[in-house]
């Protein structure tokens, strides 16, 4: 593998601060996070179709290097349909480096509920832990300090916090410490897109407390990764939580940064996609 020890921060519906709107959860002190994102990139995530970018087709972009929304015809979400299904079965980055002899894990947390919802027929399973478990990787993980894709939030209103920032920056300590065993590995990290969704044009104030809370957790676990010595890459798939305005997605740019990788000139997510794959020669 081109470089081992890597860290896939892969954001769900948060856009490039350049596109965001006055008073966005991105306006506040995030001292470690600004910084790395503001000298990444800024990519388009519509390819050039029609419509709002979807997390089913953006998502697949990300993890195969393919243009999911062409194969699509359309952008297309929340989920991995059998068109998407095929493609990351044949594709998806874990099911390469799995077929390379690599070790990938995904570090989320899910709890038996999580599985519960996702055995039916319908696939319910997110993009990321699809392409996981199409590589016959696990989900929950042994050996790998587990994360919760809220940052230490309670998933339900009013988004109580269980887990300081301080906290947080330890979890991101102990993955960078982890990292050294293994080649790659991804926190899905979702819970933004769920606060995006309750956007409105009066923002709620709970809304974007918590949103607020959850940048501050972001920037805590990359400070963590960091000190910790770890390569780090952070991606997303549409822009939405930075725009608590509306409760749709939007058409932002989406940001691609990282710390202890090169990462060129892509414009848009399917040559970012190209790009991380190619620093495990794929």
């Amino acid at each position: 593998m081109g470089v081992s020890a890597l860290i896939w921060l892969a954001l769900d519906g948060l856009g490039h601060p350049l596109d965001a709107p006055q008073g966005s959860v991105w306006e506040q002190e995030l001292p470690t996070l600004r910084p790395l994102i503001g000298a990444g990139l800024a990519l388009d995530a519509t390819l050039g179709v029609a419509g709002l970018p979807q997390s089913g087709t953006g998502q697949t972009c990300w993890l195969t290097g393919q243009d999911a929304v062409r194969v699509m015809g359309e952008h297309f979400g929340p989920h991995a349909g059998p068109t998407l299904q095929k493609l990351l079965n044949a594709e998806a980055l874990p099911v390469r480096l799995q077929a390379a002899g690599a070790r990938a894990a995904l570090v989320n947390l899910y709890a038996p509920e999580y599985f519960a919802a996702a055995s039916g027929r319908r696939n319910r399973m997110g993009c990321f832990p699809f392409a996981f478990r199409a590589a016959g990787l696990p989900l929950n993980p042994a050996g790998v300090p587990l994360l919760r894709a809220s940052l230490g939030l309670h998933y339900q209103a009013p988004w109580e916090p269980f887990l300081t920032p301080d906290e947080v920056k330890a979890c991101g300590a102990a993955l960078a410490k982890t990292a050294a065993d293994w080649d790659l590995l991804v926190a899905d990290l979702w819970f933004s897109d769920v606060l995006g969704h309750l956007g409105r044009p009066d923002p709620d104030p709970a809304v974007v407390q918590a949103g607020r809370a959850y940048m501050r957790r972001l920037d805590a676990l990359v400070l963590g990764l960091l000190d910790g010595g770890a390569r780090v890459v952070v991606s997303s798939d549409h822009g939405n939580f930075e725009n608590l305005q509306v409760k749709s997605h939007t058409l932002a740019r989406v940001p691609f940064a990282g710390s202890g990788v090169a990462l060129g000139q892509p414009t848009d997510v399917v040559q970012a996609a190209r790009v991380l794959r190619g620093w495990f020669g794929l």
